[in-house]
């Protein structure tokens, strides 16, 4: 059966709520909402005023996670102060889910290269998770949406580097490249049956540069703006999202998108995810 995706052209905050009150589900109890923080100089991520209707209407807790590469967020004191620099702690109620150890693990008995996901503990403080996702490129995964921020975006930062390195962290930059692709696959499929139906996904396609927003250093946006995505399956949106790009051909970026998409295999991840069944790749677009 497909999914459903919505969609509108109009990139907007109450936009934003529309298309969630669209998917007619309420996420019950403490709601997780993930975001991407921003690191420090990075000129593309989106602001923390652009979600607050969405969170407020959730009534739920902003939620991040360290990385782990140097910067201004791989550490529990640098990244608080980035927080709040960001004015993400100004605005929300916040948690750093992995500020102190230990790691709770996920485990993934059917994971096609890692079998454990190592999650912030805080995170099962929390009864449904909304995902808020600036989807663009990304240097390594080559975009990033929904699947980026359940795996990489959810992991601690022992977390990361064990999903980059495909099980190995030591091997964090050196692992093989599909394996990599497909370790965040494995990894986001526990967040997802942690979660089971209790978890949405919101796509914003803006300020869409060939670099993520965990580059202090970026590109400057590449395509024009798209719209923005609402589904309860995080395969569907990301999935949609990127047939919204090649559909884009008067778009005089899009060929240097997609080559930054296409050079990494990104598309892997999506397909993966769909294996692991948390998804699916049929979908139906609903333009509101």
């Amino acid at each position: 059966m497909a999914a459903k995706v919505y969609f509108t052209r109009e990139i907007t905050p109450q936009s934003v709520l529309r298309l969630y009150k669209a998917l007619g589900k309420e996420l019950p109890g403490k709601v997780a909402v993930k975001v991407h923080s921003g690191e420090v100089g990075n000129q593309n991520f989106l602001h923390p005023e652009f979600f607050k209707p969405i969170v407020d209407y959730v009534g739920g807790v902003v939620v991040e996670c360290n990385t782990a590469y140097d910067g201004q967020r791989n550490t529990t004191k640098k990244h608080l102060k980035t927080i709040e620099k960001h004015g993400w702690s100004t605005v929300f109620d916040f948690d750093l889910l992995d500020a102190e150890g230990p790691d709770a693990v996920l485990e993934i008995p059917d994971g096609k290269v890692i079998k454990k996901n190592y999650v912030g503990k805080n995170l099962l403080n929390y009864d449904s998770l909304l995902v808020l996702s600036h989807f663009k490129g990304h240097p390594m995964g080559g975009y990033g949406g929904a699947l980026k921020q359940l795996s990489i975006g959810i992991a601690s930062s022992h977390g990361k580097a064990y999903i980059h390195g495909a099980g190995h962290p030591a091997l964090m930059w050196t692992a093989n490249h599909d394996k990599f692709l497909e370790s965040m696959a494995d990894a986001a499929a526990s967040v997802v049956r942690l979660f089971k139906d209790n978890a949405a996904y919101i796509n914003v396609m803006k300020n869409m540069s060939v670099d993520c927003d965990c580059c202090a250093v970026a590109e400057d946006p590449c395509m024009k703006d798209i719209g923005v995505l609402a589904s309860l399956d995080p395969v569907a949106i990301d999935k949609a999202c990127i047939d919204l790009v090649y559909a884009a051909k008067d778009d005089p970026g899009q060929k240097h998108f997609l080559e930054r998409v296409e050079s990494r295999n990104g598309t892997h991840t999506i397909y993966c995810a769909a294996d692991l069944n948390i998804g699916e790749l049929d979908y139906e677009l609903i333009e509101l």
